[in-house]
């Protein structure tokens, strides 16, 4: 038997004018500013209760790691209202009367425990460390008794790493403490926050976007060392290691995602992430690998040849690549629905397609692979090369994080943080997938001779943009993307790698 569904709260028309009245406060945290704000924080959860009328507000953080790897790192709903980034912690939100008291529950460590682990901040100290007066957690159950026996309706916020996957949670502390609430409590009243944390977190403040911003400057620089380093011979996995390692030297906190880092037949692999092959001469490295930087998430993919010049049938591919992204670039201001620059976006991969004759023309169809996400009779054959949107995804404490362009209009707005990120792959791996008809082997017949030139090419260029009042902000334009200037920054010298030697060459 399936458990009661979570039922997703609208957001409230309180809540939205509580958002738009907390911009003055955004404004407090500087753009060039490191950090976010405590007044900022404090901004969120005022929002975030005004999107009911009365009830318990309950956000967990992540738990202490179980094993050594990967690190801790914290839930991003949970810190997106908080600021705090230890262990095992849970806000908890009051709202009766008009009133909201908000406490935090912490655990407490013994001194023998800190001698592990370090030492953490204490109950007492929240208050004057994040503007929440903090509890011990063991106090947590009691509290939450109280509240349920008094009738007060609950309201979660999922406790996920990735939104990605929220509909699949069921293992999450918060899934665990909603099933144990509503079997000693069948009659409460329970509800996911979960539309309305999506729409706060969609609209990007000045200091995250300052985040966002510095996130992205040390993914640039990360890939620029990764091209004067790759050559034929070097294994993906020496470029993943210098990678990650520019990542931490410049400040970045961890990988954004697992880097993906690509070498000839891998680079046609969406979300590869072996990186264990060793490049060959002329064949393309596919890097689409960033940082992440006091919890916010850039995102950037550069392809590039392995000997540092392209061939003509891989500036083919590339070149309608970089128009299809230029193409939607030019579409996005305030206003604009996103399905109009995917449109355009579009329309220039499939035009470039059937210009190389690896489909019959822009608006020609396919029987359709089982998985693919096109309905049959309707399955454009652009869709066998280009897998995916061109507009991206919003990114900020998650790689793949909301934006006001996803609701309601799908239309861009100030604020509004994202990737455009055009791919085309020619795998004939995919090709032979086709269900045996009519239609698709004149298609094959066809397309078969390109198919053959190209096949192997998998290229993606993904680049980040922030909308704000003074317009569009390229924010990886550090990054070279024209092919010329990655040729020529390919040439220049080669770094030395940790431990001795240059990529694909012996070690010392």
């Amino acid at each position: 038997m399936k458990p009661e569904p979570i039922v997703p709260t609208p957001l409230s028309r309180a809540a939205r004018a509580a958002f738009t009245g907390v911009a003055a406060v955004l404004a407090l945290s500087s753009a060039a500013h490191a950090q976010v704000a405590n007044a900022e924080y404090a901004a969120r959860r005022k929002a975030l209760a005004a999107s009911i009328d009365s009830g318990v507000v309950v956000a967990f953080g992540a738990v202490e790691p179980v094993s050594y790897w990967p690190t801790f790192h914290q839930v991003p709903g949970f810190y997106y209202f908080t600021g705090f980034d230890e262990t095992d912690a849970v806000l908890l939100m009051v709202k009766r009367g008009g009133g909201v008291a908000s406490t935090i529950f912490v655990p407490t460590r013994t001194a023998i425990a800190e001698r592990w682990l370090g030492a953490r901040a204490r109950p007492a100290d929240m208050n004057a460390r994040i503007g929440i007066p903090g509890r011990d957690v063991a106090q947590f159950q009691s509290t939450v008794d109280s509240l349920a026996a008094a009738g007060f309706p609950f309201y979660v916020v999922p406790d996920v790493q990735t939104a990605d996957y929220a509909e699949e949670d069921s293992l999450t502390r918060g899934a665990r403490f909603l099933a144990q609430l509503r079997l000693a409590h069948p009659w409460l009243e329970t509800r996911s926050l979960d539309s309305t944390v999506r729409h706060l977190r969609a609209r990007k403040s000045p200091a995250e976007i300052a985040q966002l911003r510095k996130a992205v400057e040390i993914s640039v620089r990360a890939h620029g060392e990764a091209m004067k380093a790759t050559a034929p011979g070097c294994g993906e996995y020496e470029i993943q290691a210098l990678l990650e390692g520019t990542f931490r030297r410049f400040g970045g906190d961890r990988p954004a995602y697992g880097s993906i880092v690509g070498s000839g037949p891998n680079a046609t692999i969406l979300h590869y992430m072996e990186d264990s092959r060793v490049m060959r001469d002329g064949e393309l490295l596919l890097i689409d690998a960033a940082t992440s930087y006091d919890h916010y998430s850039a995102d950037v993919t550069r392809t590039l040849p392995v000997n540092g010049r392209f061939t003509p049938t891989q500036r083919d591919i590339y070149q309608i690549v970089l128009e299809a992204q230029d193409a939607f670039v030019r579409q996005i201001k305030p206003g604009v629905s996103v399905e109009i620059a995917s449109d355009s976006g579009q329309a220039v991969v499939a035009k470039g397609l059937a210009r190389l004759g690896l489909i019959e023309s822009a608006s020609a169809t396919i029987d359709p692979p089982e998985g693919a996400r096109c309905e049959p009779g309707n399955c454009l054959q652009v869709r066998m090369f280009a897998l995916h949107g061109y507009g991206g995804h919003g990114i900020g404490l998650e790689v793949h994080d909301p934006a006001q362009y996803y609701e309601q209009g799908t239309r861009f707005g100030v604020g509004d943080v994202f990737t455009v990120e055009p791919g085309i792959y020619i795998s004939p791996d995919l090709l032979s997938s086709l269900p045996d008809t009519p239609k698709n082997r004149a298609f094959l017949a066809k397309v078969r001779p390109a198919v053959e030139r190209y096949k192997g090419i998998g290229v993606r260029l993904e680049d980040d943009y922030a909308l704000t009042e003074k317009g569009l902000e390229w924010l990886s334009e550090g990054s070279p993307r024209e092919m010329d200037r990655v040729e020529a920054l390919m040439r220049g010298r080669e770094i030395e790698l940790p431990g001795g030697g240059a990529c694909g060459r012996p070690r010392t």
